[in-house]
């Protein structure tokens, strides 16, 4: 019998383990979190506004669209003197299927004032680490065949020096970006190594997003992403705190999107209000899924998602 010829009851039969190591590895996330000092918190899974960008396609819901991200309301409550704070919350994103992607996903964020994009490299770092001691698994992840070792510090690597290796370009000076996408997915991703992870670090400025500029180098962004196992983990950020600026983008981005997607956007304008008041600080979203793939050994999203498309 192959996996296709299932019955529901007998898929959930197989998988059970898996989701037994879940509610494990929940617990001991939250525990990492409210043992450093961490405020838990909740913000609303349908939004009248999220964050506009061109790549994510929401799901709209009667005037109101699922979260994408729990991003702009964790900085609205940073901005009310919230200091240290993480969630557990499912998103939404449409056209998000395959092997490692589900449209409904878990994501886990955490922020820290007076932090930045590092401070969250090695938060990572540290969870991950206290993850796999806590399974008695030491500093080694058994996964597809490879054995991670996840001692820290963790290798890191620019943009620009991944892509000048491996591609012969440089993203941080072109002016042209289209193949920065494959580029990663077909030739830079492929040569991380499957025994460690490894940090990608200082995206190209065009690149920000969220994050802020480099002061001392302006072609590149406080932006970071972390590969485990070959699969994209978190994304890390030195938040930007300007409105100004942060309305620059969201402006450019809303144009890319009308004119690309043909669709309508609204300007997140509590946000932008609050980020007046938002001190410096560092946040990164994490793909809990995809960190509890890895500590199954598994590098299919349904064998630790109980009902991938209900």
């Amino acid at each position: 019998m192959t996996n296709t010829d299932e019955t529901e009851r007998q898929r959930l039969a197989r998988i059970r383990p898996g989701l037994e190591k879940r509610a494990n590895i929940y617990r001991i996330v939250r525990s990492f979190f409210c043992d450093r000092g961490f405020l838990e918190v909740e913000t609303p899974v349908r939004a009248p506004t999220i964050a506009p960008e061109l790549h994510i396609e929401p799901f709209e819901s009667e005037g109101y669209f699922l979260s994408t991200s729990p991003e702009l309301y964790m900085k609205r409550l940073l901005s009310a003197e919230y200091e240290k704070l993480f969630q557990i919350s499912h998103c939404f994103r449409k056209d998000e299927k395959g092997k490692q992607h589900n449209p409904e996903f878990i994501m886990l964020e955490w922020y820290r004032t007076g932090g930045d994009y590092m401070q969250m490299i090695d938060d990572t770092e540290q969870l991950v680490v206290h993850i796999a001691d806590t399974l008695h698994l030491g500093m080694h992840i058994p996964y597809q065949g490879h054995m991670i070792d996840i001692t820290p510090p963790w290798l890191r690597v620019t943009v620009k020096d991944a892509f000048m290796k491996h591609t012969g370009w440089d993203p941080v000076t072109a002016g042209d970006l289209s193949n920065f996408d494959i580029d990663l997915v077909t030739k830079i991703m492929p040569a991380f190594p499957m025994n460690r992870p490894i940090i990608l670090m200082d995206y190209p400025a065009s690149m920000a997003s969220l994050s802020r500029i480099n002061s001392s180098n302006p072609q590149v962004a406080e932006r970071a992403e972390v590969f485990i196992g070959g699969m994209e983990l978190a994304n890390a950020f030195s938040e930007l705190t300007d409105p100004d600026q942060q309305r620059k983008r969201f402006q450019s981005e809303i144009e890319q999107i009308s004119k690309e997607r043909s669709r309508t956007h609204i300007m997140p304008e509590k946000f932008l209000d609050s980020l007046m008041y938002l001190q410096p600080c560092g946040g990164i979203a994490l793909g809990i899924d995809r960190l509890i793939m890895l500590f199954n050994d598994t590098n299919i999203i349904d064998d630790v998602v109980a009902f991938p498309e209900a």
